[in-house]
């Protein structure tokens, strides 16, 4: 016998299967994915305050942060008193990023060493400079691989971070698209959105392309007027599908938000950008 609902006639059947697909549909944020901030969003400020930033940047609400390169060449204790000031703001650094040189075998261990340190669980390439031929990749591809190795007994994971490069093909073939194929699973390839994006790529193409390897990612805008000075959704990347299909398929355990700067302050910036991320989430 049918049953009446407000939107009409329909059997008790159809009625449960329709309830379970709508149960089914992904929510943005469901998971509740952390945010971050990397912080050469916010570089001058750090320059002279590292401390007092890192507060400027909890209080806004973030829940972590990316440390860049200068990190390199803390001391133990500077590293120290870092990691206290975070557990006490209760946020967390999610990742490093790193210049070629803390890959090297007399470096590595100190990179470890550092990041175990401040909590960070990826020490991620930041770039592998300007290489204008696809087989000049190989010796990057090879430098991600070892690091992954060598990395795995402490617990940490590398992985590689794009910019507008990696995504023009050089013979035929994205640099970004070999560096997937000739490295291991287990090194993450944190997409930044602005770079795919002006590069004329599709980011959620990619990502289904690479699931489970885009554990994070920089949530960093792009437009043809402001360029990369376009503050979070206010550019031309399609922030729901990219967002959606890093948590259904992805492997997104924390973003990231970047700017390179704005017609704001850094730390003004930092904190819209925010803002408009959470209203995202929420929508």
């Amino acid at each position: 016998m049918a049953a009446l609902y407000d939107f009409g006639v329909i059997d008790r059947r159809r009625f449960l299967a329709l309830s379970a697909a709508v149960l089914t549909v992904p929510v943005l944020g469901a998971a509740k994915i952390p945010v971050g901030l990397e912080m050469y969003s916010v570089r001058e400020e750090f320059k002279r305050d590292p401390m007092g930033t890192v507060r400027a940047v909890a209080a806004m609400g973030y829940d972590g942060v990316e440390f860049y390169a200068p990190y390199f060449d803390w001391t133990i204790a500077q590293v120290q008193d870092m990691r206290k000031l975070l557990d006490e703001l209760k946020i967390r650094c999610f990742s490093t990023h790193n210049g070629p040189k803390s890959f090297a075998p007399e470096n590595i261990a100190k990179a470890i060493e550092l990041n175990q340190a401040l909590g960070s669980r990826y020490i991620l390439l930041a770039s592998a400079g300007k290489i204008t031929s696809l087989e000049s990749w190989k010796p990057t591809a090879e430098l991600l691989s070892r690091a992954s190795d060598v990395l795995k007994p402490h617990k940490l994971s590398t992985g590689y971070h794009n910019h507008q490069l990696e995504f023009i093909p050089l013979e035929g073939k994205r640099p970004i698209e070999y560096l997937a194929e000739h490295t291991p699973k287990s090194v993450a390839l944190q997409l930044d959105l602005g770079t795919c994006v002006e590069a004329g790529s599709d980011p959620v193409v990619w990502i289904k392309q690479n699931a489970g390897r885009i554990k994070s990612m920089h949530l960093k805008d792009w437009s043809k007027a402001d360029g990369y000075q376009a503050l979070f959704g206010e550019g031309e990347v399609k922030w729901q599908p990219v967002l959606q299909a890093a948590e259904t398929v992805g492997g997104i355990e924390y973003y990231l938000i970047e700017q390179e700067g704005s017609k704001y302050t850094p730390l003004e910036t930092a904190s819209k950008c925010l803002t408009a991320f959470r209203q995202l989430q929420k929508s």
